[in-house]
C-alpha cells in the first residue's frame, strides 16, 4: 500500500477515544427516549391513556419537536463549536428526562417529552460532524455504525432498568414512595440525573479542524448564534411568516397557501375522528419543514443544492424514513406486546427484551457499517444495497414474532428482526454524509432525522397505536405498516442508481450554487 493511501485509512487513539465517548452520549439518548416503552402500561393505567396517546407521546410529541430544532441545531453544529453544543443539549435532555417523573397528566408528560426532543436534537448534527472529521471517508460508516450502536445499547438498558425500578419500587412503596412517586416516575429520574454529570465529561472533549479529514479548510462562521436566529425564524411558526415576508409577496403568498393546504388536510383527518393533537403536530411540523427548505434555498443556495435540491439525498431520507416507520413502532410496542398479550412480568420482559434489542442492535448495525464499506470499495452505491436489504429482511421474522403466542419464539424471531433492520442506520448516515460538503454535514444529519422524526418517530408508533385501538389487537397494529415498504424501496432503488452521479459531481453542483471552492 502506498503512503497516502495508509495516511487515509490510519485513525488515531484520540479519534477513538471521542467515538467512545459520543457513543455513552448516545446511549443516555436512546434510555432517555425509550424508557417510555418499559413504562407504557403503568403510564396508560395512572394517567388513563389510550394506545394512541402512548404512540403520540413517544413519537409525535418527541419526534415533531426534535424535527423542528434538528435543522436550525444542525446549522448551529456546522457553525458553531460542536462540544459546546452537545454538551448543552445533554444537559437539557436530561433534566426533562428526569422532570418527566413529576409528571401527573398526559399534558405535563407530553411537555417534558417536547423538551427531551429539543435537547436529544442537538446529539445527531453534533456527533456526525465530530465523526466525519475523526475519522477518514474509507472508515466513516464504520465509525458511524459503531457510533449508533448506541442506539440499541441505549435502548436496550432502558427497557432493563425502567422494568428493574419499578418492580423493586412499587414493591417496595405500593403505595407511592418519597414525595408520592410511584415506579415509572421514579425510573425517569433514575435515567435522567446521570446525564447531567456525563454533560461535564463531554464538555472536555477537542473540538477538531472542521474539514480535516478531506483536507477541505473550513473558516469559522463569523455570527453563528445570529445564523442560529434566522434559523429559528425560518422553521418555528408562526416566525415563519417573518421569513416568507423578507423573501417577497411571491413567498409570503406561497407559504400561505401551503399553510392553508395543510390546515385543511388536518381539519379533514380530524373531521373522520382522528385526535387533534396528533395531527396538528404532524401538520406543523411539516409546514414548518417547508418554509425552511424555502429559506435554505435563498440564504444557502449551495447547501440548498447538495440537501433539499438533491434527489439522490431525499430518496436516501425517504427510504430510511420508511424503515425507521416500522422499527420505531416495533421498538417501542414490543415491551407493551410482552406484558399485555404474552403474560410476561414487567422486569422479566424488560430484562429480556432490552437485552435483545442490545444485542441485535449492535450486531446489525455494526455489521452493516462494515459490509457497505467494504461494497463501497467496488460499487460507488454498495451502501445504498445494505439500506435496501435493511428494508426487507426484517419482514418475515416481525410479522410471525408479533402473531405468535409463544414468549420464546417472539423473543427469537424479535432478535432476528433488530439485527436484520439495523444494518441500515449506518450505512444511510454515511452516504448522506458523502453528498455534502464538510460545513454543511450538521445540516445534512438535521435533514436525514427529518425522515426518522417525521416519516418514522412522529407517525409510525402513533399509527401502530391509533391502528391496536380500532380493532384491539396490537400485533395487527404493528404489522400493518409493512403496508409503506414498497414506498421505502422504490425510494431505495431510485437512490441506488443516483448516488454514483450525484457523489461525483458534489463539489461541481455546489461550486454552480455559489459556493467558493
Amino acid at each position: 500500500m502506498d503512503q497516502p493511501a495508509a495516511a487515509e485509512t490510519r485513525v488515531n487513539p484520540y479519534s477513538w477515544y471521542v467515538l467512545g465517548v459520543l457513543v455513552l452520549v448516545y446511549i443516555l439518548n436512546f434510555v432517555d427516549r425509550q424508557i417510555l416503552s418499559i413504562l407504557a402500561e403503568d403510564i396508560k393505567r395512572d394517567l388513563d391513556l389510550s394506545d394512541g396517546d402512548l404512540g403520540f407521546l413517544y413519537g409525535t410529541a418527541f419526534g415533531v419537536f426534535y424535527a423542528l430544532f434538528g435543522i436550525p441545531l444542525g446549522r448551529l453544529a456546522d457553525n458553531w463549536h460542536r462540544v459546546r453544543l452537545m454538551t448543552t443539549g445533554l444537559g437539557l435532555w436530561s433534566a426533562m428526562t428526569a422532570l418527566s417523573g413529576l409528571s401527573t397528566n398526559g399534558a405535563m408528560l407530553a411537555g417534558a417529552r417536547v423538551g427531551v426532543g429539543i435537547g436529544e436534537a442537538t446529539a445527531g448534527p453534533s456527533a456526525y460532524s465530530l465523526i466525519s472529521d475523526w475519522f477518514p471517508k474509507s472508515k466513516r460508516a464504520t465509525a458511524l455504525a459503531i457510533y449508533t450502536t448506541g442506539l440499541y445499547i441505549g435502548g436496550g438498558l432502558s427497557l432493563g432498568i425502567g422494568g428493574f425500578v419499578v418492580q423493586r419500587w412499587n414493591a417496595a412503596y405500593p403505595g407511592g414512595g418519597p414525595l408520592g412517586l410511584v415506579g415509572w416516575q421514579a425510573a425517569f429520574l433514575v435515567v435522567g440525573i446521570p446525564g447531567l454529570l456525563v454533560a461535564l465529561w463531554v464538555s472536555t472533549l477537542r473540538e477538531p479542524l472542521r474539514g480535516q479529514s478531506e483536507g477541505i479548510s473550513t473558516p469559522p462562521h463569523p455570527a453563528p448564534f445570529r445564523a442560529f436566529g434566522e434559523d429559528l425564524v425560518a422553521i418555528i411558526p408562526p416566525l415563519t411568516l417573518i421569513g416568507a415576508f423578507r423573501r417577497g409577496a411571491r413567498a409570503l403568498t406561497t407559504n400561505l397557501a401551503v399553510a392553508m393546504l395543510i390546515a385543511i388536510i388536518v381539519w379533514l383527518l380530524v373531521s373522520i375522528g382522528e385526535p387533534l393533537a396528533q395531527w396538528t403536530a404532524v401538520g406543523v411540523g411539516s409546514y414548518a419543514v417547508y418554509s425552511w427548505a424555502s429559506t435554505l434555498k435563498s440564504r444557502d443556495a449551495p447547501s440548498f443544492a447538495l440537501i433539499v435540491g438533491n434527489p439522490a439525498f431525499i430518496a436516501i431520507v425517504i427510504a430510511y424514513g420508511l424503515n425507521s416507520f416500522v422499527a420505531y413502532a416495533v421498538g417501542f410496542w414490543a415491551a407493551p406486546h410482552a406484558i399485555r398479550d404474552l403474560g410476561i412480568d414487567p422486569a422479566r420482559a424488560g430484562f429480556t427484551l432490552g437485552g435483545i434489542g442490545a444485542v441485535a442492535g449492535f450486531i446489525g448495525v455494526t455489521i452493516g457499517g462494515v459490509v457497505s464499506d467494504r461494497l463501497r470499495r467496488t460499487n460507488p452505491s454498495g451502501r445504498i444495497a445494505v439500506v435496501l436489504f435493511g428494508a426487507l429482511a426484517p419482514i418475515a421474522p416481525v410479522i410471525i414474532g408479533f402473531l405468535t403466542t409463544d414468549p420464546a419464539v417472539f423473543y427469537a424471531l424479535l432478535f432476528c428482526g433488530q439485527l436484520l433492520a439495523a444494518t441500515a442506520l449506518g450505512a444511510a448516515g454515511a452516504s448522506i454524509q458523502d453528498l455534502v460538503l464538510p460545513r454543511m454535514r450538521g445540516t445534512a444529519t438535521g435533514s436525514f432525522f427529518i425522515g426518522t422524526t417525521l416519516l418514522g418517530l412522529a407517525v409510525g408508533p402513533y399509527m401502530a397505536g391509533r391502528i391496536s385501538t380500532l380493532t384491539g389487537s396490537l400485533p395487527i397494529g404493528v404489522i400493518s405498516l409493512f403496508a409503506v415498504t414498497p414506498i421505502a424501496l422504490a425510494a431505495g432503488i431510485y437512490a441506488y442508481r443516483t448516488y454514483p452521479l450525484a457523489e461525483a459531481t458534489r463539489e461541481a453542483r455546489a461550486r454552480a450554487a455559489g459556493e467558493p471552492i
